[in-house]
């Protein structure tokens, strides 16, 4: 986009509109998938309105300058949600940067199916919990249940902390990581429902720009088939479960049927499912803990 001086002109300004085709043009060339989406969200976060007011709304010097400031930000590729500072999630607005993954949408269908599935007193733990997404979404939707969130990124707990405290302050936060079998070692057998969107890319797998330089790759990329977390998930949800209590993994649109196979082989899982996205791409599985019996015998 044109950089617009300090001293231009308020008449020289230009509209909105022409600003929007501009700056659309602009990060079409760049390779954003999304660029008139971003534009109106970057326009709309420079003059500090909805994007649903932009019919209405015009630039002033301040918010012109701003807006080019933006635009040339995400036209780098640098994150939407790291450039506005937040990230819709469920109808929450999350505060993101550096060191957390920014929630997807995709990850809502799985929220969806937990809280269809949880009671309000429902004792529920988010595993790799990042910003806090699906710890938050569930917690503000029943507001009598117990959610604990699992954290081991320094940089992630800044944003999770923020964000808890913001929007559910009585989430309890929890530093640990989950291969470790002493994390909410109080709850062993007392949880209703585990869930976790943890990281499950394979290495080789081609990502966006954004996901590459951007997310934290320790929360994006897990070994050559995507799966080495899966198996200490699968012993934490295992030790952390009540009988008959319920567990949903997000995973890799390539993991439909290798995820699901290693949660069986567990031992301890029935009614093992996977789900698929709204367009059809296998997205996350469920399992419902089997019966009770020692969490260590024969677990991965």
């Amino acid at each position: 986009m044109h950089r617009l001086e300090d001293d231009t002109p308020e008449d020289e300004l230009p509209t909105l509109s022409s600003a929007l085709a501009t700056a659309t043009r602009t990060l079409a060339a760049a390779g954003v998938a999304s660029p008139r989406v971003d534009a109106e969200l970057l326009a709309a976060h420079a003059l500090g309105v909805p994007r649903a007011r932009l019919l209405t709304a015009s630039l002033d010097r301040v918010a012109a300058a701003e807006f080019a400031r933006l635009v040339a930000g995400r036209a780098a590729r640098v994150p939407l949600q790291h450039l506005t500072g937040h990230a819709p999630f469920y109808g929450l607005e999350l505060a993101v940067g550096p060191g957390v993954f920014v929630p997807r949408f995709e990850t809502e269908l799985m929220v969806e199916w937990a809280l269809a599935r949880l009671t309000p007193q429902a004792r529920v733990v988010d595993l790799c919990s990042g910003s806090g997404a699906i710890a938050l979404a569930v917690a503000t939707r029943l507001p009598t249940t117990q959610v604990y969130c699992v954290e081991r990124s320094e940089a992630a707990l800044a944003w999770l902390r923020g964000n808890v405290t913001r929007l559910a302050p009585r989430v309890e936060v929890v530093v640990g990581d989950v291969a470790d079998d002493a994390v909410l070692g109080g709850l062993t057998g007392a949880v209703d429902m585990v869930l976790c969107n943890p990281p499950y890319v394979p290495e080789s797998a081609p990502v966006d720009v954004e996901v590459a330089e951007y997310d934290p790759r320790e929360a994006v990329f897990a070994g050559a088939d995507g799966l080495d977390l899966m198996p200490a998930v699968a012993r934490a949800a295992a030790r952390l479960l009540r009988p008959g209590g319920l567990l949903a993994i997000e995973h890799d649109d390539t993991q439909g049927e290798s995820l699901p196979r290693l949660l069986r082989a567990t031992g301890h899982f029935d009614e093992v499912e996977d789900h698929r996205d709204l367009a059809g791409r296998p997205r996350y599985a469920t399992a419902r803990r089997g019966a009770e019996r020692a969490w260590q015998d024969g677990l991965l």
